[in-house]
């Protein structure tokens, strides 16, 4: 939840951006950036490297490419600098401490870990935004969400004993269905080791914990379309971060992943090899998928995010609501990167414009925030139907 307490001033924002990282999620939100900011710097393994990631973007000459190491970024941040961080998740903590050194801004579309949290008071004494959670998932998934909470407490009302199913599945998948049913649109040592994680969920109005989350795999129907769906993390917390009122009782909350139809059956190998294999051996078989199942350019992907919220307080006082995001790739840009980078740029637009308190931040703190951000994502392309 958002910072309730007297904020310190915020250092004002310098208009320069540090965009770090140039993978498979980096889209046409550098771009609009390099609109809005008066420097953008895109830091990639190396000038060359970030060169040429600009010249696929169709940027070359209105970013600066740049080598990346960290003390190589720390020199040149300024007071009131945004970082972009588009490295995975445990980078972001050393990231956030130059900027908290600094007086720079941080922004990253990952969710919160410990070791970032452990430096926010830090960052709201220095008058440092911390935006996290503002990519796709987690971050449309949110704003669905508080959007859908919110209209069902109008109707319902707070105070309103009432039972409640919440379930929000997201999933990059192929656009043209595979063998393997499935395209990585993320780095496939990070799809491994979250499904090494247990998941934990509330299911017939219980906590329930998956060890091995793909052993609960489920069949899910979207828009009439058959997937299948498993939870994923820790859906408790967001029971609280969404503001669902005490009086309502989940029967069903879970945030989960979103896969094509037959993708349990395709990854049976796989899964044995979770089952048995060591940390060596499962970054062995990420290297051997990615081999196996290149993404290229002639591929395409597809997105689909399905948040659902059904309460009934009595049989004749009930609420429902669903949103869902289904889009595809094009030539010029994945649906995971347009997603996720157009969603993180509006938030650093938020940061450059001064529209965010020092301390953590996430794109979905408050319901009139999250239509705020809604209405700004429909204008940037990224299309959604809410029923």
């Amino acid at each position: 939840m958002p910072d309730t307490t007297a904020q310190p001033a915020g250092v004002p924002a310098s208009g320069t951006v540090h965009w770090i990282g140039a993978g498979l999620s980096t889209g046409s939100g550098l771009a609009a950036l390099c609109d809005a900011a008066d420097r953008v710097r895109l830091w990639h393994r190396t000038e060359e490297r970030a060169a040429q990631s600009l010249e696929s973007l169709g940027l070359t000459g209105r970013a600066e490419p740049r080598a990346y190491t960290l003390p190589a970024l720390t020199a040149e941040l300024a007071p009131g600098d945004v970082v972009v961080s588009m490295l995975p998740a445990p980078e972001h903590a050393g990231l956030l401490a130059a900027c908290v050194s600094r007086g720079a801004h941080f922004a990253c579309s990952s969710y919160v870990s410990e070791a970032v949290l452990d430096q926010v008071p830090a960052a709201r004494a220095a008058g440092v935004v911390v935006l996290t959670e503002a990519g796709l998932d987690p971050g449309i998934d949110h704003l669905f969400a508080q959007g859908l909470i919110a209209r069902a407490r109008e109707e319902i009302g707070v105070d309103t004993a009432a039972e409640v199913s919440l379930t929000s599945y997201c999933g990059g998948i192929p656009a043209v269905p595979n063998d393997f049913r499935y395209r990585f649109s993320w780095a496939p040592a990070g799809v491994l080791n979250a499904l090494r994680s247990p998941a934990r969920y509330i299911e017939a109005g219980a906590e329930t914990t998956a060890p091995r989350p793909w052993e609960v795999t489920r069949p899910h129907l979207v828009d009439g379309e058959q997937f299948e769906v498993y939870p994923n993390r820790d859906s408790l917390p967001f029971v609280d971060q969404y503001g669902l009122p005490p009086a309502w009782k989940p029967q069903t909350f879970i945030r989960g992943t979103l896969r094509l139809d037959g993708w349990l059956d395709a990854w049976q190998p796989v899964f044995e090899e979770l089952r048995h294999g060591d940390d060596q051996r499962i970054a062995a078989l990420a290297q051997e998928l990615a081999a196996r199942y290149p993404t290229t350019d002639a591929d395409r992907d597809r997105v689909v995010l399905a948040v659902s919220l059904d309460v009934r307080a009595d049989p004749d006082h009930t609420w429902s609501g669903r949103y869902l995001l289904d889009l595809e790739g094009d030539a010029e840009e994945s649906a995971m990167a347009r997603c996720v980078s157009r969603t993180l740029a509006l938030g650093v637009r938020r940061i450059l414009a001064g529209d965010l308190p020092p301390g953590l931040s996430r794109a979905a703190e408050t319901p009139e925030r999250s239509e705020e951000w809604l209405v700004d994502l429909g204008r940037e392309g990224i299309a959604f139907r809410r029923k």
